[in-house]
């Protein structure tokens, strides 16, 4: 299992950053290996909320996530995406700075390989920082 977490500031307060940060589709304005973000289904978003991520690496693939926890008083969701090779669990938490000038948003992925392809983990957890960092330097840019 590759392992990744980032805490990033934002000038947003803590609720505008969680509500922008819940909105899955917006990964595609700060996270670079994101092609396309969709919402496939209606309604406010909350527990149950699909998304479908496309992303490249080497191809474009895409994964469909679904928030399986949403605590909107706490700030703190949990989205699981999966497609026919990876598994993602990533957790997003929002909290006010200490300061008061915004929040801070930490973002924890989990990403490991189906099947066979676990043994490639080991890998993985290598490409999975240098995709993490490019995606934290890409929120800190968005929700800055």
């Amino acid at each position: 299992m590759a392992r990744y977490v980032a805490t990033v500031p934002s000038s947003r307060d803590a609720d505008a950053a969680f509500a922008y940060m819940a909105d899955f589709t917006n990964a595609q304005e700060w996270d670079p290996g994101v092609v396309r973000g969709e919402r496939l289904d209606d309604g406010p978003i909350g527990l149950g909320s699909r998304f479908k991520i496309t992303v490249k690496s080497l191809r474009e693939s895409s994964l469909v996530y679904e928030i399986t926890e949403y605590d909107a008083a706490a700030r703190r969701l949990v989205l699981r995406g999966t497609n026919a090779l990876v598994i993602s669990v990533d957790e997003i938490s929002v909290s006010p700075s200490a300061d008061g000038s915004g929040s801070e948003v930490t973002y924890d992925a989990d990403l490991v390989f189906r099947g066979p392809l676990r043994l490639l983990d080991p890998i993985l957890k290598l490409s999975f920082k240098s995709i993490g960092d490019k995606a934290a330097a890409g929120l800190r840019e968005t929700i800055a």
